[in-house]
Parts: structure tokens; C-alpha cells; sequence
């Protein structure tokens, strides 16, 4: 079992940038690739980015060049540095971590982009 915490969204200006934090705990978090999802009101889950765990990285289209996803294993945390935010990137940010047939969620964290 693992428990995820989210961290670190709040209300921002078009342009500016937010770090997200996801704290891992219950299982050993350098067997897990993490990644970072939204969903928006009305639309369905998309992936942001993910990070394996040899730190390899992938992104969604609509934020490559603008997002950085990145772990800490010693600190059983991973990143989501987002720079200049977009209205619709305004969404709730949730947190996953997958290994094998195991998938879990954190409850998400709130990013407003006003324009």
C-alpha cells in the first residue's frame, strides 16, 4: 500500500510558475514510476508527465518545454515544476505511482491559472 501526498498548487497569473510536490510513504518508492495527471471540470484524466524509475521522462504534448517532472528517492518525493502557466492548464493535479499490477492516487491538489 502506498499513501500520496500532493502539495503545493494554488492560484497564479498567466506566465507564472508552481511546484508541485508528491510525498510517498507505505512502500518502497524506487520500485514505483511516478506521474502527474490533471482533470479539469468536465473533461476526462490526462496524463502531464511521468518519471520511471531510472528517470526516464515523458510528457504530455501540451506542456513539453514548460513542465519538469523530476524525483528524490532518498526524500520518497517527486516533482512537477511548472513554468509559464496557461489558463488551461488550470486543473486538478493528482499524483500516481505504478508498479506491476499496483496503482495508486493521491486526492489531488488545486493549479488556477487566471488570465
Amino acid at each position: 500500500q502506498v499513501q500520496l501526498v500532493e502539495s503545493g498548487g494554488g492560484l497564479v497569473q498567466a506566465g507564472g510558475s508552481l511546484r508541485l510536490s508528491c510525498v510517498a510513504s507505505g512502500s518502497i518508492f524506487r520500485l514505483y514510476t511516478m506521474a502527474w495527471y490533471r482533470q479539469a471540470p468536465g473533461r476526462q484524466r490526462e496524463l502531464v508527465a511521468d518519471i520511471t524509475t531510472i528517470s526516464s521522462t515523458n510528457y504530455a504534448d501540451s506542456v513539453k518545454g514548460r513542465f519538469a517532472i523530476s524525483r528524490d528517492n532518498a526524500e520518497s518525493t517527486v516533482y512537477l515544476q511548472m513554468n509559464s502557466l496557461k489558463p488551461e492548464d488550470t486543473a486538478v493535479y493528482l499524483c500516481n505511482a505504478r508498479s506491476g499490477p499496483y496503482n495508486y492516487w493521491g486526492q489531488g491538489t488545486q493549479v488556477t491559472v487566471s488570465s
